[in-house]
């Protein structure tokens, strides 16, 4: 695949960071990765000598086990520091931290606040540097998405796909601006105040108007019924807890429960997790037939693993 040998020693910040024969390629290696994992041909040495280091400012539990696993499988050991551990909690900047860890990593995990955070550590690293989650972008999670509804559909051109709730958050940023590139069809349904950034929407559409995909945007809770996928997150992000009670408030009708996906009688279930019961979500819609949550968290394994290959 000459497009994967392309992204070799190069960033993943950002999901437009690929092309759009890029990101088909690490569909198709994880596709690859995935079948020989059924056959129980998990590891391989293609990180044989390398040195990466996962650095999280945020909690994780899929992207840490999944991006560990996958490095171990590799043939690498992860090296896992808390942002609190390091010295730049106590001041040391980031360029500074970035130099330093330059000297003993051929690779940097990072899961930040700040976007332009990920942007000065690239700046002074050699190796990639791969975002596993900032405040604006979640491309890894996406790439995992997207590998769960081909592999559900075995396609992905002509699928519908709905993004309900704050459509203004990571996940459903990456997700606009990777079906734009993939020109897919997107629905984002959610209330005005917490619509995506106007740069996000002119970005996506120009890209879109390229690949002739379709972006709308629309605060009715009930344009459902067409979608092959219902997508949701959190009201309440991570950092965003001292407006749980006005999110939630605003958010209610927006809750993916079994009236909304009987409106949507042929659409799947998508959340990158975790999920809050009885806010975004209902426990009879997570945990029912037609819930793809669980193949998400197991296909960032996979994801994780193409990504890697790529880019060492």
């Amino acid at each position: 695949m000459e497009a994967i040998k392309n992204l070799k020693g190069r960033d993943l910040i950002s999901i437009t960071d690929l092309s759009k024969e890029e990101l088909l390629a690490l569909l198709e290696l994880t596709d690859h990765i995935k079948k020989l994992s059924k056959i129980g041909v998990k590891n391989f040495n293609y990180l044989n000598g390398k040195k990466i280091a996962l650095m999280f400012q945020k909690h994780s539990t899929r992207t840490r086990s999944s991006f560990s696993v996958a490095i171990h499988e590799l043939g690498s050991i992860p090296y896992y520091f808390s942002w609190n551990e390091l010295q730049i909690a106590r001041g040391e900047t980031v360029e500074d931290t970035a130099r330093v860890l330059n000297k003993y990593f051929d690779g940097l995990i990072l899961r930040v606040y700040g976007h332009d955070i990920l942007y000065s550590y690239a700046k002074e690293f050699d190796g990639p540097v791969i975002n596993a989650l900032s405040d604006e972008e979640h491309p890894c999670q996406i790439i995992a998405d997207l590998y769960t509804i081909y592999e559900k559909f075995r396609k992905l051109e002509g699928i519908k796909i709905g993004f309900v709730g704050d459509t203004a958050n990571n996940v459903a940023t990456s997700l606009t601006l990777a079906s734009a590139l993939l020109g897919l069809h997107i629905r984002l349904i959610g209330p005005s105040k917490y619509q995506p950034k106007k740069e996000v929407i002119e970005k996506a559409m120009n890209v879109a108007r390229k690949t002739n995909g379709k972006i709308e945007i629309t605060e009715d809770s009930n344009a459902v019924e067409d979608l092959d996928i219902i997508y949701t997150d959190v009201f309440v992000s991570m950092g965003m807890e001292s407006e749980k009670e006005e999110r939630l408030k605003v958010f209610k009708k927006y809750q993916v429960n079994e009236k909304m996906m009987e409106k949507a009688s042929n659409a799947y279930f998508m959340h990158c997790g975790p999920w809050h019961l009885g806010e975004e979500v209902t426990a009879e819609v997570v945990y029912s037939k037609r819930s793809l949550a669980f193949e998400q968290a197991e296909n960032r394994l996979h994801t994780s693993k193409a990504i890697l290959i790529a880019l060492f």
